[in-house]
């Protein structure tokens, strides 16, 4: 039992983190993609997309790229602040979260674009400010469909192998999360260990995929 709870509880903590920042940046890369029209935005809409199609691996390589010890980001990150991402929980945060960012952002931005834009103009012409209109107009009125992002965002993030596997390792009880541990116990042998894990980390999924549905039939 204890080689299922650790891998299940670093598998939740990084799917967590991982929704809170992808959706973060998610929402607020959806609101201005949806508002805003400028040249390049369909190019950069294809960037933000480009997660879902890629491979893994090939995501991986770029993280690495980026934020190893001798990337574009993660030299300076080491020389100044002291920080390396490789081979640590926060390296499979990093890659979780870009891993699942076009769940929430293509989620959210549908929701935004589906909001009667009369609303918030009606909300304008009675003095609300933008902040104000987007807290209590644009949001409430797209909170379902964000909230069903989040939840594909979730379950997108618990599944992540390949990227996670790069950037982060395979290190028991400090960066293995439930898909790299069900890979480790069928490359041993452990038949039934690796059946456990998977019926762990699919009974999740399917439960966060269900809600997710719910909230969907729920906006029509």
């Amino acid at each position: 039992m204890l080689d299922v709870l650790t891998p299940l509880w670093l598998t939740l903590k990084v799917a967590g983190l991982a929704t809170l920042a992808a959706g973060l940046l998610g929402l607020a890369l959806a609101w201005w993609m949806a508002h805003r029209r400028f040249a390049g935005h369909a190019l950069l809409d294809a960037v933000l997309m480009l997660p879902m199609v890629l491979p893994p691996t090939v995501l991986g390589y770029y993280l690495i790229v980026l934020v190893g010890r001798n990337g574009w980001l993660g030299q300076y990150l080491d020389r100044w602040l002291g920080i390396n991402l490789m081979f640590t929980w926060q390296g499979a945060v990093l890659a979780a979260t870009v891993v699942a960012l076009p769940l929430i952002y293509k989620g959210a931005r549908a929701a935004f674009e589906e909001t009667d834009p009369r609303l918030a103009q009606a909300a304008r012409t009675l003095g609300a400010g933008e902040w104000e209109v987007f807290l209590r107009v644009t949001l409430p009125l797209a909170l379902r469909g964000i909230g069903a992002g989040l939840m594909l965002t979730f379950a997108r993030a618990m599944g992540e192998f390949g990227a996670t596997l790069m950037i982060a390792g395979n290190l028991p009880g400090k960066t293995q999360t439930l898909s790299i541990a069900v890979y480790d116990a069928v490359q041993a042998g452990h038949d039934a260990q690796a059946l456990w894990l998977t019926g762990v980390i699919s009974a999740v999924c399917v439960a966060v995929l269900w809600a997710s549905g719910r909230l969907l039939q729920a906006r029509h």
